[in-house]
């Protein structure tokens, strides 16, 4: 069902989506957050896929907010809110509310969203692209308990990851470090089976590819050696290699799909390990909505810091004394950081 609102107000919106849920037979009471999209109009319908798809797993009130703002001074003064409301089939296992907000209106997009948050639910805000410096200090990210950017959409994702780092507050993440996370479990479980000491490591992908940094990142972080940084034609990330005193274990994905995990002493095994959808990884964002420790180590750790290997200078990150544990004890915080 759907419903289409010009010229209206939050309240006007809020009396709609009951009439909506009472014709289609659909309450409110199974809905477990509200997620709050800031986009365009030329990201919007992708956006409002990815959202729908992940809320079989996670029922909730998606709102889409659309700023359109206009260079006109005569336009900027002409403040409207127009309104799609979507309830039933049209939206997933939830409701949809896609707003407009034209003129000056779209400078106070807060003011509009916060009487249709979902009461005594938690607050999600998605940033599909074009994300705020500082999240947390947003109008609309204020609102939430879990703030969601992407750096692989920015135009510098290598300068926009040292921002996420310089502007980081509990509750933020990010999708490029959601696009690793299989990665980090299989590589946290080879080491469970290979339990030797790690010297060293090498990462493998595209150029510019923050997920690669990311992972890179999270092994110079965890395991205190020094990692390399190396380009493929990717697609993505392809290959990453653990030097330890038994032998390398190496994780290769050629084809963006299937890997093969290479260990001393044990066959090769193929792994899947396909390039997830959006859907996926926003599903996977929502499941758990406490702050992320290990990103927030990781992301502070620093590209600049982890590409001091390349020019000679150790990577390493500062050991502390439990560092010169046996490599039984080294291999169990990769364990743990595999974990979300």
């Amino acid at each position: 069902m759907k419903i289409d609102l010009t010229e209206t107000t939050s309240s006007k919106i809020n009396q709609a989506l009951i009439s909506a849920r009472r014709a289609v037979g659909a309450p409110a009471i199974g809905m477990v957050l509200t997620l709050v999209i800031v986009t365009d109009e030329e990201n919007a319908y992708d956006a409002l896929k990815a959202a729908s798809d992940s809320s079989r797993e996670h029922p909730s009130r998606i709102i889409a907010v659309i700023k359109r703002l206009s260079r006109s001074p005569r336009t900027r003064r002409d403040a409207r809110l127009d309104a799609e409301i979507r309830v039933g089939s049209d939206s997933g296992s939830g409701e949809t509310v896609v707003l407009r907000l034209h003129g000056e209106l779209a400078n106070h997009a807060q003011s509009v969203v916060l009487p249709l948050l979902l009461p005594d639910a938690p607050v999600v805000v998605w940033w599909p692209q074009d994300s705020p410096a500082d999240p947390a200090k947003d109008a609309l990210g204020a609102l939430a308990q879990r703030r969601i950017t992407d750096t692989y959409s920015a135009e510098h994702p290598l300068d926009e990851l040292a921002v996420r780092a310089d502007t980081y507050r509990p509750g933020d993440t990010d999708l490029a470090w959601t696009r690793i996370t299989p990665w980090r479990s299989m590589l946290a479980a080879a080491l469970d089976q290979q339990p030797a000491e790690v010297v060293s490591a090498t990462v493998e992908g595209e150029s510019d590819n923050p997920s690669c940094e990311l992972l890179a990142m999270w092994l110079a972080d965890r395991l205190g050696v020094p990692v390399e940084r190396t380009t493929s034609g990717g697609p993505g990330l392809t290959a990453v290699r653990m030097a330890t005193k038994n032998g390398d274990i190496v994780l290769d994905r050629a084809d963006g799909s299937l890997a093969t995990l290479c260990m001393v002493g044990q066959p090769d095994r193929a792994v899947a390990l396909k390039r997830r959808e959006t859907a996926e990884l926003l599903a996977e964002e929502l499941r758990r909505l406490d702050p992320d420790n290990i990103y927030e180590s990781t992301v502070k750790f620093g590209v600049d810091r982890l590409h001091q290997a390349g020019s000679g200078e150790s990577a390493k990150a500062p050991a502390p004394a439990s560092d010169k544990a046996p490599a039984a004890k080294k291999a169990a915080p990769a364990k743990k950081a595999a974990a979300k």
